[in-house]
């Protein structure tokens, strides 16, 4: 899979429609009972971009985009404007070896919660902190797969922590336009999806 580490139009993004997704199956007996098998252990996006586009210049700007991208057949980072930060994120503890640790977001409710592997952090957003502390040399950051790299491992017991806006790996789920034309100025494309990709 081609992945291109650019941004869908943050403009655009911002009028979607969407959110994360499940697979259950769900079987029901006779009785009325349920059985419900979880498919997936993690939610996956899918949003409608289409509500996003307000004027012409940003059509134009998708159409390139989406040309760009070859319709589905390259990813590309999306802001979902609803979840793209964590603040006092605990990524790991120091045991004076591991220099590497992975971004990650965890969502708790009640007794149940999720653990989201952030593999696209945003350029010049993450602050990392041992024991509070931030850690300003001897620290780095892949922006294309979220780990954390340090050039001297933790000492043993310290709290890793990081504050970071993050992207979405996505892809469209399209590969045909469906664009009409309303008036002189005016265009319409109908339905635009895009989809979480797992990388």
């Amino acid at each position: 899979m081609i992945f291109h580490e650019v941004r869908f139009p943050s403009d655009i993004a911002y009028g979607a429609s969407g959110g994360p997704g499940y697979s259950t199956s769900v079987v029901q007996t006779a009785s009325g009972y349920e059985q419900r098998n979880q498919n997936w252990s993690a939610a996956r996006g899918k949003w409608d971009v289409s509500s996003g586009l307000k004027n012409v210049d940003q059509l134009e700007t998708l159409i390139a985009f989406f040309r760009a991208r070859k319709g589905r057949a390259h990813g590309f980072r999306f802001k979902d404007w609803t979840d793209y930060a964590a603040t006092d994120q605990q990524i790991g503890l120091g045991d004076d070896e591991t220099q590497t640790f992975q971004l990650i977001k965890a969502y708790e409710s009640g007794t149940g919660n999720e653990t989201r592997t952030i593999t696209k952090p945003v350029s010049g957003t993450v602050v990392v902190y041992v024991d509070g502390v931030e850690v300003t040399t001897g620290v780095s950051v892949d922006t294309t797969t979220g780990i954390v790299t340090f050039s001297e491992a933790p000492e043993s017991n310290t709290i890793i922590t990081a504050d970071f806006e993050f992207d979405v790996p996505v892809r469209f789920d399209v590969d045909e336009m469906d664009v009409s034309i309303e008036n002189f100025h005016l265009h319409e494309w109908s339905d635009i999806p895009i989809i979480e990709i797992r990388v």
